[in-house]
């Protein structure tokens, strides 16, 4: 077993001189699943953070707008069959899913069947709708009460692990928390690479293990000498994995007991991390993973990349698992808590 020691230094906040991607060479650069580059510093959690969700969701809403604002030809709409299979249509493309799209389609049948309706009306029962679907699933990341907090990341391949574990690292420090990296996914020489040129861009330190060693190994000394160190927050990577490899899961399952074990509430998070350009497909990977390796929260990667940002809605509402973090750029600050009501307005609200 191998520890990476590095003395923490801030992340200059100017940006980087030479792209992280010519440090690793090949597919898997060390900019990470989604291609971040760990330069400028940036302020997502003041007062730029909405503006960066706004867009981060600037495709999904333009197409929406688009679609919308297509239904009305001329002053006023009639609510009728055509209009209210029209509306429903686009709503199902945005990827909010049928039930919502069909609790929106019947809100508006029930307030306006028969009468003539602007834009904004509608707009106003779909975003209350929206809203109301998942308000009660935006919950905060648990922490430990005392001791480290453990947290395991979980998720396939190309979604934007890494870079999500290296986000959120960055996040901790920033709040002025002592952060150890626990380098799991042995199986990937380029992945525990990746994270090794994270840990020292960021400041913070690193457990590795032998490459195709035993993962749970690697989240043992991670765990122990967290404890040990009195480090406030330990994030451990796991190999990437689809739902479906039974013998993966299962050894989520033994990494999750080799925490436990170790610490009483351990592990305190499961975030699994899925890519929001992914679509309906990013559902499937929800569900398997929900089922086998007990994931207690969702950090939805990619946001800023895709036109399908309404995956949000049918992910909280089919599998209980709150989106605890969403990924809104390229840069390392740009992560940010999930809060349903500025989700909301960032997808709903129209250039007048």
């Amino acid at each position: 077993m191998v520890f990476w020691r590095k003395k923490p230094v801030p992340v200059d906040p100017s940006p980087a001189s030479e792209p992280i991607a010519s440090v690793v060479s090949g597919s898997d650069s060390g900019v990470g699943d989604d291609g971040a580059s760990p330069n400028e510093h940036a302020d997502t959690e003041s007062g730029g953070w909405f503006k960066k969700l706004r867009s981060a969701l600037k495709k999904t809403n333009q197409i929406l707008q688009t679609d919308i604002r297509d239904l009305w030809k001329s002053e006023g709409r009639l609510v009728d069959e055509e209009f209210l299979r029209e509306l429903f249509s686009i709503m199902v493309r945005s990827d909010i899913g049928q039930p919502t799209a069909a609790r929106i389609r019947d809100r508006i049948a029930s307030e306006f069947r028969g009468r003539k309706v602007e834009m904004q009306q509608v707009l106003a029962s779909a975003r209350e709708e929206i809203r109301a679907a998942m308000q009660s699933k935006s919950v905060s990341l648990q922490m430990a009460t005392t001791g480290p907090t453990i947290i395991l990341v979980v998720g396939v391949n190309g979604a934007g692990k890494t870079t999500s574990i290296a986000k959120l690292a960055y996040r901790f420090t920033q709040q002025g928390k002592r952060v150890l990296l626990g380098a799991g996914d042995t199986f990937r020489a380029a992945a525990v690479e990746q994270l090794k040129i994270w840990s020292e861009r960021i400041g913070c330190q690193i457990v590795l293990g032998e490459q195709g060693g035993d993962p749970g190994a690697v989240a043992y000394k991670a765990i122990q000498r967290a404890r040990e160190e009195n480090f406030d927050i330990c994030i451990i990577d796991t190999a990437g994995r689809l739902q479906t490899q039974t013998n993966l899961m299962q050894q989520l399952d033994k990494i999750r007991k080799i925490a436990a074990k170790q610490i009483e509430g351990a592990p305190h998070e499961v975030l699994l991390v899925l890519d929001a350009t992914a679509g309906q497909n990013a559902i499937s990977q929800a569900r398997g993973f929900s089922q086998s390796s007990g994931c207690t929260g969702i950090i939805l990667a990619k946001l800023d990349g895709t036109a399908k940002g309404g995956v949000i809605v049918p992910i909280l509402q089919e599998f209980g698992l709150p989106v605890k973090l969403v990924g809104l750029g390229e840069k390392l600050p740009d992560m940010a808590e999930f809060n349903a009501d500025e989700f909301t307005a960032a997808l709903l609200d129209f250039d007048e």
